[in-house]
């Protein structure tokens, strides 16, 4: 496609021949909102960490209510960036970010990060990158809770699997809420509220409003 008939989103974005393409924009920009959401990561280990131990307390297997807020960066990489990878790349900064600050999870929050981000990546990937509404982003948080589920399973020294199937039932309905809610819901409003300031002119997501209105 030449440049006089590309549209002007493509030349944009310069992605007339792939809008797979990742630009220099967007790199600085996932890295940008991986240390942003690192830090809300840190913040959320002491308050969805306490959320998380008292509905546990409650029902073994209900603090996977509070587990959403640390799948976001999948959804919003993926919102925001629009292409392979982004999910995968905004949740594994922001998990790096998050432990390099200090947790008590340590290395194991850069992998459970890992597996957070394919899960979201997975969902942006079955729509093609194309579709990028509240339903996508919904289902790109069950898609990182039900992948965080899988890896708690399977890993540490005491993995869920040695639990029972009633535990394992209820968070991982939890954790697929939570995520659908806190990761999916919330993220698509922090996008458009982010797109409105006018720091998203560069992406679809920002022009995408500025239609709207």
């Amino acid at each position: 496609m030449s440049t006089s008939t590309r549209t002007p989103d493509a030349a944009r974005d310069g992605a007339g021949t792939n809008p797979w393409r990742w630009r220099v924009v967007d790199i600085v920009v996932a890295a940008v909102l991986g240390v942003a959401i690192g830090l809300l990561f840190w913040g959320w280990n002491v308050v969805g960490g306490a959320w998380f131990g008292a509905a546990d307390a409650v029902t073994p297997g209900l603090g996977g209510i509070a587990v959403g807020i640390w799948l976001i960066g999948g959804v919003i990489g993926g919102l925001v960036i629009r292409k392979p990878g982004a999910a995968l790349v905004v949740e594994v900064v922001a998990a790096i970010v998050s432990m390099l600050i200090g947790n008590v999870w340590g290395v194991s929050t850069v992998l459970s990060g890992l597996v957070q981000g394919l899960g979201a990546e997975l969902i942006f990937a079955l729509f093609l990158y194309r579709r990028f509404g509240l339903g996508v982003a919904a289902l790109a948080g069950v898609g990182a809770g039900v992948a965080a589920w899988v890896f708690e399973l399977f890993y540490g020294s005491s993995p869920n699997i040695l639990k029972s199937l009633e535990f394992n039932t209820i968070y991982l309905v939890c954790v697929a809420l939570s995520g659908a809610i806190l990761a999916g819901v919330v993220g698509w409003l922090l996008v458009r509220a982010l797109a409105k300031t006018g720091a998203l002119s560069r992406f679809a997501a920002g022009r995408e409003l500025a239609r709207e209105v």
